[in-house]
């Protein structure tokens, strides 16, 4: 079912009517709206039938070429940045290194299990990073906040979608990675070859899913 496609995907995009309101420092750092050849990405099975393409840039992460995705809800709702969104960051040779799927509908929604959720995440490893599961050592299991801006009666304002984070490292190479599960018991977060600083403490990969890091370089 998983399929890998190369660096010619890259030149496979093609331009899409749908634009987005950035900064025109922003407008020149990134590729103009464009969008995969849809059939031909893994990534298209995740991605919600109810979102539309955004934009999509370049990106490096940890020295290694990959391409940026965001997608948001055709009705726009909440679609400004830190808002509802699904993103994806994918390696020029097709792998995941992550996505984010952060919903308004999934608020205050009651969690699975921590036992519930290492079952979904072990069967989404299965199925998408199959590599990872051999030398997968759970480190724990336990309740993650994203949070979400959201308009409501003509202001802007913050709530926190929750989810259930299996973290795990992969011992065959030390890198960390995990899968944060919904109250729908889908992904809503997936993050792989992930390099930590022990001292003092930090993360040194990049965080090009997290829109508090992201806006900073748009």
């Amino acid at each position: 079912m998983k399929k890998r496609f190369s660096q010619t995907l890259l030149l496979t995009m093609f331009s899409v009517s749908a634009t987005i309101l950035l900064p025109a420092y922003t407008q020149a750092a990134t590729h103009k709206i464009k969008e995969y050849s849809m059939e031909n990405s893994v990534i298209s099975q995740l991605v919600p039938t109810t979102h539309k393409v955004a934009w999509s840039r370049e990106v490096s992460v940890d020295g290694e070429a990959a391409i940026l995705s965001r997608y948001v809800r055709r009705d726009d709702r909440n679609s400004n940045i830190e808002g509802e969104h699904f993103s994806s960051v994918v390696a020029t040779d097709g792998t995941i290194k992550g996505f984010a799927n952060l919903s308004l509908d999934l608020v205050d929604a009651p969690l699975p299990s921590p036992e519930r959720s290492k079952e979904i995440a072990h069967n989404f490893l299965k199925e998408y990073a199959p590599e990872l599961l051999p030398r997968m050592k759970i480190s724990w299991v336990k309740p993650h906040d994203e949070p979400i801006m959201i308009e409501r009666n003509g202001r802007n304002e913050t709530v926190i979608l929750t989810g259930m984070k299996v973290k795990a490292r992969n011992l065959a190479d030390g890198l960390w990675f995990w899968v944060i599960v919904g109250a729908d018991e889908q992904p809503l977060i997936f993050e792989r070859d992930i390099t930590w600083i022990s001292f003092p403490g930090h993360r040194k990969t990049e965080k090009w899913l997290h829109d508090s890091w992201l806006k900073e370089r748009l």
